[in-house]
């Protein structure tokens, strides 16, 4: 159906004993268990905790790229919440912290609502948290809606926050 899909994961809050780098690579190895086939994976990055001044604890983030060819916007977004719900990701608030936050960034060039659900993510355009992470990956990958490269999104952003490379995502399997 679609090529590939771009995931963006998050984190500010520990769990399982595990917190910012080597939780996001627990994380890579539960959507590897979940099925997902993993193409490329970004640099991990430390950004504030959105909104700025939200007196949260920053965030470590990072983007991977997935086969999504047997995935309807539905079925992909339902398999990331299970995943979450396995992290103990509750959601009572909007912008609360997180033990593991994973959002469909994009699905091919698919733009639009899908019962509910936006593609591509309809801030990420807004966020250094998902582009910088995503700037690595998808070079040459254009927003279906905006036609712009996600290195030319986050230098045009208008709120700046602080974001720098942390680590490397280590995918256990390989």
């Amino acid at each position: 159906m679609h090529a590939s899909a771009f995931i963006a994961l998050g984190t500010n809050m520990p769990f399982g004993g595990a917190e910012g780098c080597e939780l996001l690579q627990r994380a890579l190895v539960a959507m590897r268990e979940a099925g997902f086939v993993l193409l490329a994976r970004s640099s991990v990055w430390r950004t504030e905790a959105w909104p700025a001044g939200s007196g949260q604890a920053d965030y470590h983030n990072a983007v991977v790229e997935i086969d999504a060819s047997e995935f309807t916007p539905q079925s992909l977004y339902a398999a990331l919440r299970e995943i979450e719900g396995r992290f103990g990701r509750t959601r009572r608030e909007k912008w609360e912290p997180r033990t593991l936050d994973l959002d469909i960034v994009s699905i091919g060039d698919l733009a639009g609502s899908f019962d509910g659900i936006d593609i591509p993510h309809a801030r990420m355009h807004e966020r250094a948290f998902v582009l910088a992470p995503l700037a690595e990956l998808g070079t040459d990958w254009l927003h279906p809606i905006l036609r712009q490269t996600p290195a030319e999104l986050l230098a045009g952003l208008m709120v700046v926050s602080t974001y720098r490379l942390v680590g490397s995502l280590v995918d256990p399997a390989e």
